[in-house]
């Protein structure tokens, strides 16, 4: 390569690109025109890399993209501002997004669950293949409720907590097959509608949710929302729609990740009213006031800011400076 032509040819793209790097304020045209340069520039750098004939040019080359790279990026984030929009806008807005899945989703389960209570009270004999009668006495007069206090709060906190994060992951991670997801709803639903048949049938349902009511409207919600976010995966790769594949997953995935690390929180709020809540001496009627009022807490929390997040165009998915994969980068630095 002749090192001299070869400056000759570009040298007005490198003042340029040096020009508009040093420049405070940028008009729309003119930072269309940077990140232009600044690709055109990575590749003049690609090209002396690889002719290895100046090493100074593709030093000087390598400290221009860099001063023209933190002007492409701008400034840093602080934290504090990072964390109040993954709140008040990313977090809300992916799950307002997958609203009519997670509602349907929410639907089906609590219908299969009812539906197995109503078969548990009303077959003949179906209660017996499931328990004996010493474990459905068990069950029902010490198992249930003793379950919640048999173990100090706080480190049931926990074990709920890591429980609960890894059904939901379970949900999230599998959502891609589809039938896995389905079949741990089904599992989760089934346990669920079996107890509730034995203690409705024991007449025990003021016992039965008393106890599940307070932290299970919001630990259930939890789950259909990680279930609901898992088959959209599934749904991205099996109708991609105008995107491709693995645009589709892409994106999916992005978002999916959103709702993972905000749901974090709510799964803590949720293991905390089960341990010392829901086990708590307080009145059922109390119990139940202060699991219904931060249930709805979440649901009006998602509603309020999520709907005003996705009219403003927010998706929950990274904006695309931050997607490294897609983002303007020099070649070989």
């Amino acid at each position: 390569m002749d090192v001299d032509t070869f400056i000759a040819q570009h040298r007005a793209d490198w003042d340029r690109l040096a020009t508009l790097s040093g420049r405070q304020r940028l008009t729309g045209l003119e930072a269309d025109e940077l990140v232009d340069l600044y690709q055109r520039v990575g590749t003049h750098l690609s090209t002396v890399h690889a002719s290895r004939s100046d090493p100074v040019l593709e030093a000087r080359l390598s400290g221009l993209l860099i001063r023209a790279r933190s002007t492409v990026s701008g400034t840093s984030t602080p934290v504090i501002q990072t964390v109040a929009r993954f709140i008040t806008v990313g977090f809300p807005a992916a799950v307002w997004r997958v609203r009519w899945w997670w509602l349907a989703v929410g639907l089906a389960c609590i219908g299969l669950c009812a539906l197995i209570m109503y078969r548990v009270l009303s077959v003949p004999g179906l209660a017996g293949t499931l328990l004996s009668d010493h474990a459905a006495e068990q069950l029902v007069n010490y198992e249930f409720a003793n379950y919640y206090s048999e173990n100090p709060a706080t480190d049931f906190a926990l074990l709920i907590f890591l429980n609960n994060a890894l059904v939901v992951a379970n949900s999230m991670v599998t959502g891609i097959g589809v039938l896995p997801v389905l079949a741990l709803l089904y599992r989760t639903m089934e346990n669920t509608g079996i107890i509730g048949g034995f203690m409705l049938e024991a007449g025990r349902a003021d016992v039965f949710f008393g106890l599940l009511l307070p932290h299970g409207l919001l630990e259930l919600t939890i789950v259909f929302l990680g279930a609901a976010a898992g088959l959209r995966i599934g749904w991205a790769w099996m109708a991609p729609g105008m995107r491709t594949r693995a645009q589709a997953l892409a994106q999916e995935g992005r978002i999916l990740g959103t709702i993972a690390i905000g749901l974090a929180g709510w799964l803590l709020i949720s293991a905390l009213v089960e341990a010392f809540i829901t086990p708590s001496q307080l009145p059922a009627w109390a119990r139940l006031l202060i699991g219904g009022l931060v249930w709805a807490g979440f649901l009006g929390y998602v509603a309020f800011f999520g709907h005003r997040a996705v009219r403003a165009g927010e998706t929950g998915d990274l904006a695309a400076t931050e997607r490294s994969a897609e983002a303007p980068t020099e070649a070989a630095i």
